[in-house]
């Protein structure tokens, strides 16, 4: 039974099409839109047709970003002689809200799945095999722990290292306020062998 006219329900339907947004979300996101003002919706599209026009990747390290090379890889106090592999943008973003790392990234939009049918030739590996033909002293892999993330670390490890670059992945071990008898057996152990002395 149809409870909102038709263009309501196209409105739910196209927010309920977004990841991670279900019914009740999109409902709840197509009645606020529909209540604000119609000159902030004309803005909010017009966001949207802007950003999907103009965004794209770095000629750099492939993020996505508005300008031909992004706000990072520009920034000459940068160090672009270590490169940080991770899998996507919002990984990007984690590492550096950090305010740690000082080096620059090369971003794979995803990582080597047989099973969905994802091959190196489907990720941005060709251009950071170019990228390493620079002065480039280290690659940390900062892919995902997960089956996927281990696969890409240990290809692109193959594929790195008889460049003579040093090639390093990131530690992953027990998080912080975990209960030791609630991790699993090979986080225990990734933990065990990287741990550090105080």
């Amino acid at each position: 039974m149809e409870y909102y006219s038709s263009q309501i329900s196209k409105l739910i339907e196209e927010f309920a099409s977004l990841p991670g947004i279900g019914a009740k979300s999109a409902q709840r996101l197509a009645f606020h839109v529909i209540n604000m003002p119609a000159e902030r919706v004309e803005q909010f599209a017009d966001t949207l047709v802007a950003a999907r026009r103009n965004v794209r990747y770095c000629k750099e390290c492939c993020t996505l970003t508005d300008q031909e090379i992004c706000p990072i890889c520009a920034k000459a106090d940068r160090d672009h002689r270590t490169i940080m592999v991770v899998e996507n943008a919002r990984d990007l973003a984690a590492y550096e809200k950090t305010g740690k790392y000082n080096g620059v990234y090369h971003v794979l939009h995803g990582a080597i799945s047989p099973m969905l049918g994802i091959g190196p030739a489907d990720l941005r590996m060709k251009e950071l095999m170019l990228r390493l033909q620079g002065d480039v002293e280290e690659v940390i892999i900062a892919t995902n722990s997960s089956l996927e993330g281990e696969a890409t670390a240990m290809y692109l490890s193959k594929l790195i290292k008889p460049a003579g670059i040093k090639v390093t992945r990131i530690a992953s071990g027990v998080p912080v306020g975990g209960d030791l008898e609630y991790i699993d057996e090979v986080t225990l152990l990734r933990a065990l062998d990287g741990r550090t002395e105080l």
